[in-house]
């Protein structure tokens, strides 16, 4: 006859190494992700303001939108990049800030003076409307955060630069020289840095931006400079600062290329 209180015994211990030996193997299966689900949900007007968040935000927005507004001058027209083969009124304008800005520190600090400024087209991201003038028409117009560099160049690089002008026949704000053009608009006649003829031989000091002085915009003469000068000043400040400057915002009518 089986004894049932040995059986028993048996059994619990069985019992108990099956859960073990069940719980090991348990532990060392690993977990794979085996499906994603997802979908889209759309964020609109529907969805309404989250109350406490637009209560936090507000104040901020608020003081943001009293420094964008302020007024710092009055544009008599409005200056835009569209319009002008060569030059147009804002790149002029821009060129003009920018060397003038620039020649300042750059004397200050180096006892040398800037003659040329070259900047981007492309640069300019809005214009200057008729009317009022505020702090946020400054970081339309500059929404990036390119500094001002002046970078020394010889004059056989002034003469790739404006080779490079004229070949790419887009309207670069361009200071402080005068490219004059054949007829047929192909070469250049002559060069004037500073109302005098280019020297080949010739350090000239060029303002312009990080970006540009990099290769920007395929600008590889720049990389042909024998010294460069970061004035850590941001073109967005020039304008803001131009602004606070003067009261009536200038309209150049000075050609920089000319057609002979």
């Amino acid at each position: 006859m089986v004894n049932l209180k040995n059986y028993n015994v048996i059994l619990k211990h069985f019992v108990v190494i099956l859960t073990m030996l069940f719980a090991f193997g348990c532990s060392n299966q690993k977990e794979y992700v085996s499906k994603i689900e997802g979908k889209q949900i759309a964020v609109t007007n529907l969805n309404g303001e989250n109350a406490e968040i637009e209560a936090f935000v507000r104040p901020y927005r608020e003081n943001i939108d009293k420094d964008m507004n302020e007024i710092l001058a009055f544009a008599p027209e409005t200056l835009e990049k569209s319009k002008g083969k060569w030059q147009t009124s804002i790149g002029s304008l821009q060129a003009d800030i920018t060397l003038a800005s620039a020649d300042k520190i750059f004397n200050l600090r180096e006892k040398k003076s800037v003659d040329i400024c070259l900047l981007n087209h492309g640069g300019i991201r809005s214009i200057i409307p008729q009317g009022n003038v505020t702090t946020r028409t400054a970081f339309e117009l500059m929404p990036f955060e390119n500094n001002l560099f002046v970078v020394a160049l010889k004059g056989e690089q002034i003469v790739e630069m404006a080779n490079y002008l004229i070949k790419e026949k887009k309207p670069h704000p361009l200071a402080g020289v005068q490219i004059f053009l054949n007829k047929e608009e192909t070469n250049f006649t002559k060069i004037m840095v500073q109302g005098k003829p280019l020297d080949l031989n010739a350090t000239y000091y060029v303002a312009t931006n990080d970006y540009l002085y990099n290769g920007g915009d395929s600008m590889y003469f720049f990389a042909k400079r024998t010294a460069v000068f970061d004035l850590n000043y941001k073109l967005r400040n020039i304008w803001v600062d131009y602004f606070k400057e003067v009261d009536t915002v200038a309209t150049p009518k000075n050609q920089r290329i000319i057609l002979e």
